[in-house]
């Protein structure tokens, strides 16, 4: 007899007339596979002979007997056959059709808003749309109400799509329902919250950082979805180039100085950060950080949540941080002269310092410490180096398709028709596993700066950004531009793509 595990379970139901769900669990039994002869099917006791004898007389087939087990077969009944199996549309409805009785939007007050959260077909409703964005890939779930609808969108490889749009009465009960799973006050809707919520979501422990702001017509609320399984602990996958990576990986080697990562939000500062410490984390080093959120929980590694209300700054807990005997520091950004000041400190009394800025690239991180009042010989002397990136998104392999590209695109990157002859340009077709996107995934693209002597020289005279770029161009320094086609060329990404989130001056 074959055991099977719970990844044979088919992905849609199989549809028999007259056989119940009821029946099903009962039994504990769910079908696999139906011919004309013979239906396959799982049992958690394949002994069960008047269960196969009554398959065999209702339907007149034979019966092939596979051995799962009860958990695996109740949760393929649910998923194939149960409220699970039911599409978004269909559980919208039936929410709609229970909820058509509401007090009108902003009169309810929290019991009641309590209780329409715990109405059957709204927590089904909320739970269809967090596992559709898991099964998705999305990074974010947005819940926006508007004067006359209420959206509901995922971002997916950085770029918002609208997903569902239940109807606008069922946006309290909705938005209550995510509260109380973030454990946030239901009744204050006046005020901005932040929650945190833990959810066993298609077999993985999913974190969801949860935050509501109070717009004209209710509040706005958005999921961020925290996977650790969709981090990715590799340099060289997250999209490291072949020069830059062996460059970094001798910086991060070094026992103290100050490392900077630059770019703007969901630039994926975070996972290179990350990264970067899975792969100097040892027995021998103490790693603390000091983030805001603490949005990963990493091995091995003490991490601490800023919390300005109670006076956990970033520069407060850095300064009790140095005195915990660490030898590797991440503060996750740094954003005032008070954090510069103390974080240069830090770097100067013998630890490795990894931090984070907003700028646009590698050379303006070095203004922008001096604009915030950093001294310029402590900035030169601490500072090892600064890497700037963004994500782009990665061509579906599944759909992807030769063009030839557009002249103006070739202009918009600098790159003369001469210097394209000869190489292979893709465009994404759209597909299902794209979701008729042509992107499936994401990569970084970066430019890296080292401080050298030439450098050090310009930060000791205050130098403009521009003057920074062109002396690091002059020692051949890849800009962000620059690593965008070298991917564009290996067809791995687009011109639009890299066009889409690269400045040049």
């Amino acid at each position: 007899m074959i055991n099977i595990s719970f990844h044979d379970y088919p992905r849609e139901p199989v549809v028999i007339s007259s056989l119940s769900v009821k029946f099903m669990k009962q039994s504990g039994f769910v079908p696999l596979q139906m011919d004309e002869d013979t239906l396959k099917i799982a049992m958690a006791d394949p002994l069960d002979f008047y269960t196969i004898d009554a398959l065999k007389l209702a339907y007149g087939v034979n019966i092939e007997v596979c051995r799962g087990k009860e958990d695996d077969i109740l949760e393929a009944i649910e998923r194939l056959y149960g409220a699970g199996a039911q599409s978004i549309d269909t559980i919208i409805e039936e929410a709609g059709k229970d909820m058509s009785g509401m007090v009108p939007e902003g009169e309810e007050d929290a019991d009641y808003l309590r209780d329409l959260a715990s109405e059957a077909p709204i927590i089904r409703l909320v739970n269809r749309l967090i596992s559709n964005a898991v099964e998705l890939r999305a990074s974010d779930i947005h819940f926006e109400p508007y004067e006359n609808e209420f959206k509901v969108r995922y971002r997916i490889d950085g770029v918002l799509h609208d997903a569902e749009f239940p109807p606008r009465r069922l946006q309290s009960a909705i938005i209550s329902r995510v509260k109380i799973m973030a454990k946030l006050d239901i009744a204050e809707r006046r005020l901005p919250q932040d929650g945190r919520i833990k959810l066993r979501v298609s077999d993985k422990e999913i974190d969801f950082r949860v935050s509501t702001i109070p717009t004209l017509y209710g509040e706005s609320l958005v999921m961020r979805i925290l996977d650790r399984e969709t981090l990715i602990f590799d340099l060289q996958r997250i999209g490291f180039p072949e020069d830059i990576l062996p460059q970094y990986t001798e910086l991060i080697s070094q026992p103290y100085g100050m490392i900077l990562v630059t770019g703007p939000t969901g630039s994926g500062k975070t996972s290179t950060l990350y990264t970067t410490l899975a792969k100097i984390s040892s027995p021998e080093n103490k790693i603390i950080t000091l983030e805001d959120p603490v949005e990963y929980q990493l091995k091995g590694v003490n991490q601490i949540q800023v919390n300005p209300k109670i006076g956990m700054t970033f520069a407060g807990g850095l300064r009790s941080i140095v005195r915990q005997d660490p030898d590797i520091i991440l503060v996750g950004e740094i954003r005032d002269k008070e954090t510069a000041e103390v974080a240069i400190q830090s770097a100067l009394t013998g630890h490795l310092l990894f931090s984070t800025l907003h700028t646009n690239d590698a050379a303006g991180a070095i203004t922008r410490l001096l604009d915030m009042g950093v001294e310029n010989f402590l900035l030169s002397s601490t500072l090892l180096g600064v890497l700037a990136q963004r994500l782009v998104r990665v061509l579906c392999p599944y759909c992807k398709e030769s063009v030839s590209p557009e002249e103006k695109l070739l202009k918009s990157m600098g790159v003369s028709p001469d210097e394209a002859a000869g190489i292979d340009f893709f465009v994404g077709k759209g597909c299902e596993e794209c979701r008729y996107t042509g992107f499936r995934g994401r990569t970084g693209i970066f430019e890296y700066l080292p401080v050298d002597d030439d450098i050090r020289k310009e930060i000791i005279e205050r130098s403009s950004t521009e003057r920074i770029k062109d002396v690091m161009l002059e020692k051949g320094m890849t800009t962000l531009r620059q690593d965008g086609w070298h991917k564009v060329r290996q067809g791995i990404t687009t011109i639009p793509e890299v066009l889409r989130v690269t400045l040049e001056k």
